[in-house]
C-alpha cells in the first residue's frame, strides 16, 4: 500500500522517466542500431530508475514512521520532527512552529484564567459566608432581631453577588452594554438610597451635591462602578464623612478613611491586588477596583484615585467630551 502511495505521489517523475526512455529508444532506432543494443540500453535505464525508486521508497517510509510515532507525542513537543528534505518542508515546519507557539500561548492563557476564576469564586464563597453567619446569629438572639444590622448584612450579600455577576460579564467576550443619555444625579440617588442603611448604621455623614450632568453611558454599569466605590468608602472610613460631588468633567467620591499607601496606589486597578489595606482587612478580593476600571474603559470613562494614608481617598470618574452633556 505504501509503495502505491509513493508511486501516486511521484507519478509525474515516473511519467517523465518513461518519456525519456521512449525518446532514447526512438533516437537509437533512427540510426538503425541493433534491437539488442536498444533493449539493453532501455533495461539499464529501467534498472537505474528502479534502484532510485526503491531507495526513495525506503527513505519515504522511514520518514512516515517517524511522523506516525510523533503523532503520539505532538501534544507535548515538536522536537521530534524529522529534518526537512527541502525548502518547502522547511517552510511547512516553520509554519507548524508558529501555530504551536500560538496554541501553547492560548492554552496557557486559558489555564491562567481558569485558575484565577477558581481562586476568585473560592474566595467569594468564603466571603459570602460571613454576612450569612452574621444574619443567622442576629436571628438567633433573644427578642426582635436588629433590622438595621440585618439590612446591612443583606446589602453586603447583594454587593458580593453583584461583584460575581460583574466579574463573569466583564470577562465574557459578549457585551450587554446599552448606551443612552442618563441624568447622573438620578443614578447617584439610586446608589445612595441603596447604601443609606450602611451610612446610618456606621453613623457616617454623607455630603451629596448635585452634579447637573447628563452622560452617555450604560446606567446599570455606571451604577455598578459607583456602588463599588461607595462600598470601599464605607469599608475603609471609620470616622469623618463621605462626599459625592462634581468637579469640572469629573464625578468625585471622597472619603476621610485610612487612605492608600503610596507604593500601592499605582497597582490598585490590577486584578487580585489587595495591597496593605487588603492584607489588614483579610476580606478584600482585590477585584472591586479592577472591575470598576474595566467597566469604565468599556463605557469610555476614565477612573483614577487620589489618596494619602490617614487622610482619605478620592475616586474620580472622568467623562470624555463624547460622553458628557451638561444639563
Amino acid at each position: 500500500m505504501s509503495a502505491l502511495a509513493y508511486l501516486r505521489r511521484h507519478w509525474k517523475v515516473v511519467l517523465l522517466f518513461a518519456a525519456f526512455c521512449a525518446i532514447f529508444a526512438a533516437v537509437f532506432s533512427l540510426y538503425d542500431l541493433p534491437v539488442e543494443a536498444v533493449a539493453y540500453a532501455s533495461l539499464l535505464c529501467l534498472a537505474a530508475g528502479a534502484v532510485m525508486f526503491v531507495v526513495g521508497l525506503i527513505r519515504w517510509r522511514a520518514r512516515l514512521r517517524v511522523l506516525e510515532q510523533m503523532r503520539r507525542t505532538v501534544s507535548v513537543s515538536l522536537k521530534e520532527l524529522p529534518a526537512p528534505s527541502g525548502r518547502v518542508e522547511e517552510e511547512y515546519q516553520r509554519l507548524l512552529a508558529i501555530l504551536w507557539r500560538e496554541r501553547s500561548r492560548i492554552e496557557a492563557e486559558s489555564a491562567r484564567e481558569r485558575r484565577e476564576a477558581e481562586d476568585y469564586y473560592t474566595l467569594w464563597a468564603h466571603q459570602i459566608k460571613t454576612p450569612i453567619a452574621a444574619m443567622r446569629l442576629l436571628l438567633q438572639q433573644d427578642g426582635a432581631a436588629d433590622a438595621g444590622a440585618l439590612s446591612a448584612e443583606l446589602l453586603r450579600i447583594e454587593g458580593y453577588v453583584e461583584m460575581a455577576l460583574g466579574y463573569v460579564r466583564l470577562e465574557s467576550e459578549s457585551s450587554d452594554l446599552v448606551l443612552r443619555k442618563c441624568p447622573l444625579d438620578g443614578v447617584l440617588r439610586g446608589c445612595l438610597r441603596k447604601y443609606a442603611p450602611l451610612f446610618i448604621l456606621k453613623k457616617l455623614p454623607l455630603d451629596f451635591r448635585e452634579t447637573h450632568m447628563t452622560v452617555l453611558t450604560d446606567e446599570k454599569w455606571l451604577a455598578f462602578v459607583i456602588e463599588q466605590l461607595l462600598s470601599n468608602a464605607l469599608k475603609y472610613t471609620r470616622g469623618g464623612h463621605v462626599a459625592v460631588y462634581a468637579r469640572e468633567r469629573e464625578l468625585v467620591i471622597e472619603d476621610t478613611g485610612i487612605g492608600i499607601a503610596p507604593e500601592d496606589l499605582p497597582r490598585v486597578f490590577e486584578r487580585g491586588f489587595t495591597g496593605y489595606n487588603g492584607r489588614e482587612d483579610h476580606k478584600s478580593t482585590g477585584l472591586g477596583l479592577y472591575l470598576c476600571s474595566r467597566a469604565c474603559r468599556k463605557l469610555g470613562h476614565a477612573l483614577r484615585l487620589e489618596s494619602e494614608p490617614g487622610r482619605g481617598t478620592r475616586a474620580l470618574i472622568r467623562f470624555s467630551d463624547e460622553t458628557l452633556l451638561l444639563e
